[in-house]
């Protein structure tokens, strides 16, 4: 994989990260529980965070990218994902918010292993491990919106 193709890789995630942002502000504008309205408000903070992180990445030189050529990220198996709604119901959105961080940290998990650089493995890495976090909290709350009965 050239470097181009990491930088159009680069460019999906960041159009991932502004979505997720987009959604996670919606739901926290619609949402009345204030617990779970602050959690998708700072989830919302968080992917505005990562988009500039990603943007300042691909600002960089094509030179300065350190990518193992061999590594396939399988990026293509999520591009006919279906665009994000806040018109769903409360379990729906959560199952999708929950996909789409497993998603971002795989992604990010992989760019991680192909990075050869010491610094951008770690920043990829980090990356994986903040959105395993967000996937971790927004499965807590999935599990009590989806499966009330347990209560």
């Amino acid at each position: 994989m050239t470097n181009e193709e990491y930088k159009a890789i680069l460019t999906i995630a960041i159009g991932n990260e502004i979505e997720s942002y987009e959604f996670y502000k919606g739901v926290s504008e619609k949402v009345v529980d204030a617990y779970i309205k602050k959690m998708f408000c700072e989830l919302a903070a968080e992917e505005l965070g990562h988009q500039k992180l990603l943007e300042g990445f691909l600002a960089r030189d094509i030179k300065d990218m350190h990518f193992d050529e061999s590594a396939d990220y399988k990026v293509s198996e999520t591009v006919d994902k279906p665009k994000l709604s806040i018109h769903m119901r409360p379990a729906d959105a959560l199952a999708l918010a929950m996909k789409n961080e497993e998603e971002a940290m795989n992604m990010y998990a992989a760019f991680a292993n192909a990075s050869s650089d010491q610094s951008q493995k770690k920043m990829f890495h980090d990356l994986s491990i903040m959105e395993k976090g967000h996937k971790t909290k927004i499965e807590k709350y999935y599990v009590n919106v989806a499966f009330p009965e347990v209560w």
